[in-house]
């Protein structure tokens, strides 16, 4: 009689064979009900709605949202074409989000079909899918986008709703800028004579500096025969001029988030104190704060450490070579892997204590700090050396969070755009608050990405001569929730008053944090 471990690998087997095909939500009737069972009991299974399910891990605790999150859009496309078929496709305003680069988990995904009964379908972690029946414009202003059913970039941005404009400026301008010639709109705004809609578009395109195309939408409407009347629905002007060059999204999604974030961090953070007349003795205070820096760094990566073994891997009594618990400690070696970042890390902020641009430095040095941090794992032989070789080639999660890092093309487009915007930025308290936000967004490395971007911080607060911040471990929910906050609102405002506090605190003296224990 085979062992319950040897019936456990059969399920399994079976339950590859799905994944392999490329199969994300697992109906029931495509595995076995004894399978199906076996792996539900064994946490490799979780049920999403009544006979759906999707791959779940069993080290994934109760309540966890990472496996739902990671399959939310796959599952969804998958059970809409079982319903539907290929008639269907999600609202015009979520398809712009997706033309835009945002693939953030909404809260509700509205789905336009004509056999769709308005049903809502409630769905883990407070979200949901809302089916309205609802008739669908031509064929060809729909397509597949990342395998959803998406109206295309032009139809979309013809028929989503006027207040779009102000709700989501960002996206909005986002997916303007991807438009490279009238015609892609004239087309549709022609065929279904939207004068109305034709002059909040030429409006939209002027305010984005597409001066050119504007005028061309009320110059051939005009001429056949419409009525059209310019109105910006945008609520302001734009600062900077979007380029429509390129047709990937990401690059004018992060210059416009920094453009619309950057006044509200100035607007919720101290002033800057300007570099220290004494570098050596805040080169000092750096170095002094290592312990209790590495402990909350680490503590916030659910890493176990203490302040024995921080100082363990300080002192050198750390050795992976003849010490075989240093070597397979997962917590030792992520201590000794800060500690030698933390080193790199001194180096750069000297170098922006002696006047160098911090844009520029943490785009040089970086990759040296990453290389720091998980060479202890490389040299224990617990990863490749390959692991180090630079930005990840494969697509990543965040678990607990509803925003989706952006996809390797992408990283690639945009970590050259980052470092230069960091090193544009002529305050502080952005480069800082902005630089660890958006370093986190792009999650640019496999792993390490939060503690990457905390270091990153702190070398921009001391362009401006701010002290060495520490964020405590105890504040960690609410610092997430600020970091979900930005990620998947758009609202920098709670993250720039969470990092403001406590760098005004260690600017009055006032520990924010307690000493590794």
């Amino acid at each position: 009689m085979p062992s319950p471990g040897e019936k456990l690998a059969v399920s399994l087997e079976a339950l590859k064979e799905l994944q392999d095909s490329g199969v994300i939500a697992i109906k029931s009737g495509l595995i076995s009900r004894t399978n199906r069972e076996r792996l539900v009991k064994n946490g490799y299974l979780q049920e999403i709605v009544k006979g759906w399910y999707i791959a779940s891990r069993p080290e994934e605790n109760k309540g966890e949202s990472y496996s739902w999150y990671s399959s939310f859009w796959e599952f969804c496309s998958e059970l809409l074409t079982d319903r539907y078929g290929e008639a269907w496709a999600i609202c015009p305003e979520q398809s712009l989000e997706l033309h835009a680069g945002n693939t953030a988990v909404p809260r509700q995904l509205l789905v336009r079909a004509p056999e769709g009964g308005n049903h809502l379908l409630p769905l883990p972690f407070g979200t949901s899918l809302f089916t309205a029946r609802m008739v669908l414009p031509a064929r060809e202003m729909t397509e597949v986008f990342n395998g959803m059913r998406v109206y295309s970039l032009p139809a979309a941005l013809v028929h989503c709703s006027a207040n779009t404009f102000n709700q989501s400026a960002i996206t909005m301008r986002t997916a303007l800028a991807m438009i490279r010639d009238s015609s892609e709109v004239l087309r549709v705004l022609l065929e279904g004579g939207h004068s109305t809609i034709a002059g909040r578009l030429a409006g939209a395109f002027r305010n984005i500096g597409q001066q050119r195309i504007a005028d061309e939408i009320i110059a051939r409407m005009k001429g056949a025969g419409y009525d059209v009347r310019e109105v910006d629905p945008f609520s302001g002007a734009l600062g900077i001029v979007l380029s429509n060059r390129e047709r990937s999204p990401y690059i004018n999604r992060i210059r416009l988030l920094w453009s619309v974030m950057r006044e509200t961090v100035i607007a919720h953070f101290p002033i800057a104190p300007g570099l220290p007349e004494d570098r050596e003795g805040f080169l000092q205070q750096v170095d002094q704060l290592y312990e209790t820096d590495a402990y909350h760094s680490l503590s916030i990566e659910r890493y176990r450490v203490s302040a024995e073994l921080i100082e363990r891997v300080r002192s050198g009594n750390w050795d992976h070579q003849r010490n075989e618990e240093d070597r397979r400690e997962r917590n030792a070696m992520a201590a000794r892997g800060y500690y030698l970042a933390y080193q790199e890390v001194e180096k750069s902020v000297r170098k922006v204590l002696d006047g160098r641009n911090a844009g520029e430095v943490a785009d040089t040095d970086h990759g040296v700090w990453y290389q720091q941090l998980f060479e202890p794992s490389v040299g224990a032989g617990i990863l490749r050396a390959g692991d180090l070789a630079g930005y990840r080639s494969h697509q990543v999660y965040i678990g607990g969070s509803m925003h989706v890092p952006l996809n390797v093309e992408a990283l690639r487009e945009v970590m050259p755009v980052f470092f230069e915007l960091l090193g544009e930025e002529p305050e502080a308290s952005v480069r800082a608050v902005l630089g660890h936000f958006l370093f986190g967004f792009i999650h640019p490395y496999m792993d390490g990405n939060g503690r990457m971007a905390r270091l990153l911080m702190n070398v921009m607060l001391a362009s401006g001569g701010y002290p060495w911040t520490v964020i405590p471990v105890e504040q960690r929910a609410a610092y997430m929730s600020a970091l979900e906050s930005a990620s998947v609102e758009g609202n920098i405002r709670p993250f720039a008053t969470f990092i403001g506090n406590l760098v005004q605190q260690g600017m009055q003296g006032r520990p924010v944090a307690q000493p590794a224990r």
